[in-house]
């Protein structure tokens, strides 16, 4: 146990949740799958698990690469060969030192045999890891791959502290040992996480100014599910910081003690996929008869009045082969008839409507969304049922549905954060994320993204495989940014930054 968290619990802080002076409260909609990095791909989990982990390169507030816990590295000529060399005196939380030996560690955990990492292709095609001295280590590849400079700056690819194997059984949920400016006091399940500021950290490469440990003593995760509950304690000052409900915008812009902030280049695109493990979608007239019955534009109007834009893409905008003008020709527009068509042609009508459901996660106005499709389906012959459950629950229940046979036909409006047209082969490479669709077509195309480092190349590869998916309605975008990306913020705070992809940092936050 550090010092740090010996003196809380000695003096009592770490027993109940009042807030004190040099805290930072943080309210957020819902609760965090795990803090192991390769367990949960939430942006929930993600945003906590970054500020106590760390990636060995990070991003400006531009995007672009460059070092962190690696001063530096170097890619052979081939490809096939990446070497970082660390910072020296880098301190994991237990105060060990952060070594090539904590890289390994990270790297055979992702490559587990027995529970690899959720995001473990984002990888790419490694052969063996090694280190060449102690703040030297060496990833050595079967193949090119183009995507792991950008993936070794993001948060999925977080250095686990090799000391964290002491304590396999609770890591994840009462232990969870990084590098990172704040360190786990303790997570108690939906209710709150609470993290306080790691004495020895030295910023490396993270976007904050402050170059040492935190200016506040702790930061507290509060989960508030009811949005006008965040809202209003916020306005009391309970909170500091929270993701105010969108139809409420307007009263936090026009609080006298509040300030609205908004996370630029989040990387997030919302979008529609379907279980094709049985009908009706696993004939691509039923996919396309819902492209064709929604109409997006209006749906978005309707419900968010203007703070979300429309997605054409199966990438986000900022990511490499994101092309409205493109993506729009080859998508699909507002066309019922169409849809009826195509609907028709599988014996269904206002009669006989095909009955399936549609799946998303709480808050943020999702479900005034899907009321919305649901009236437009229902148009064109299909009767829709709603379902609305946490993150965590919809990917498990996307898997699930993934591998049922029989019985009702579903589909989900599902949300993803990437920094890199990856994201694709994460998704619909077979298996994929969620054991979803695939062809051998599109796992060839998906390959080829991979192994093709030059950018222009590689972006019309990108681009053929966006044309794939939406020509088959795999992946039907809808809207970006996604979610939890707009901020109330308290005028007694003062520092809060954001990373790419929507990462807030809070090495910098000053409370008054």
């Amino acid at each position: 146990m550090t010092k740090s968290l010996s003196l809380l619990i000695a003096i009592g802080l770490l027993t109940g949740p009042a807030m004190a002076s040099n805290d930072i409260i943080w309210a957020r909609y819902g609760d965090i799958d795990s803090l192991d990095p390769h367990r949960t791909t939430s942006t929930l989990s993600m945003q906590v698990w970054n500020q106590i982990y760390e990636p060995l390169l990070a991003r400006d507030a531009e995007g672009n690469i460059g070092p962190n816990l690696a001063k530096d590295y170097r890619v052979s000529d081939d490809g096939t060969q990446v070497t970082f060399v660390l910072h020296e005196g880098i301190e994991c939380h237990d105060g060990s030192e952060f070594t090539a030996e904590d890289v390994i560690y990270t790297y055979q955990r992702a490559f587990s045999e027995t529970n690899p990492s959720n995001t473990q292709s984002a990888w790419g095609p490694i052969e063996s890891v090694n280190a060449v001295d102690a703040q030297t280590v060496s990833f050595s590849f079967s193949e090119p791959f183009g995507a792991f400079i950008p993936f070794m700056a993001d948060p999925f690819a977080s250095m686990i502290c090799k000391s964290n194997e002491q304590s396999l059984a609770s890591f994840g949920s009462t232990t969870a040992i990084g590098t990172g400016a704040w360190q786990l006091v303790q997570w108690i399940k939906g209710d709150r996480i609470e993290l306080a500021r790691n004495e020895a950290y030295v910023n490396h490469g993270r976007m904050a100014g402050n170059a040492g440990p935190a200016k506040m003593d702790k930061l507290i995760i509060k989960v508030m599910p009811e949005a006008q509950a965040r809202l209003a304690a916020l306005q009391t000052g309970e909170v500091h910081i929270a993701e105010p409900p969108l139809e409420s915008v307007s009263v936090v812009e026009n609080h006298p003690h509040l300030n609205l902030l908004s996370a630029p280049n989040t990387g997030q695109n919302v979008f529609i996929e379907f279980a094709v493990s049985r009908p009706p979608f696993n004939d691509v007239r039923a996919r396309q008869a819902v492209a064709y019955a929604i109409d997006p534009d209006m749906a978005l109007d309707i419900v968010f009045e203007g703070l979300v834009e429309r997605e054409h893409c199966t990438v986000a905008r900022g990511v490499m082969g994101n092309d409205q003008d493109y993506c729009k020709r080859i998508g699909y527009q507002y066309d019922p008839a169409k849809a009826k068509q195509l609907l028709a042609e599988l014996g269904y009508d206002k009669r006989n409507p095909m009955d399936v459901k549609i799946m998303t996660w709480t808050d943020g106005s999702r479900d005034k969304l899907l009321q919305v499709f649901q009236s437009q389906l229902k148009q064109v012959g299909i009767e829709v049922s709603i379902e609305i459950m946490d993150i965590g629950s919809l990917n498990a229940r996307v898997k699930q549905e993934n591998h049922i046979t029989e019985g009702k036909g579903s589909m989900d409006l599902m949300g993803w954060s990437w920094y890199d047209p990856d994201i694709l082969y994460q998704l619909w490479h077979s298996p994929g994320a969620y054991d979803g669709y695939n062809s051998p077509e599109l796992d060839a195309l998906l390959k080829q993204t991979r192994l093709e480092t030059n950018p222009e190349k590689r972006l019309e590869i990108v681009q053929q495989v966006q044309a794939y998916l939406i020509e088959q309605a795999v992946h039907v975008p809808i809207y970006t940014p996604g979610w939890v990306w707009l901020y109330g913020v308290n005028d007694s705070v003062s520092g809060l930054k954001f990373e790419p992809f929507n990462q807030p940092i809070f090495t910098d936050v000053v409370v008054n």
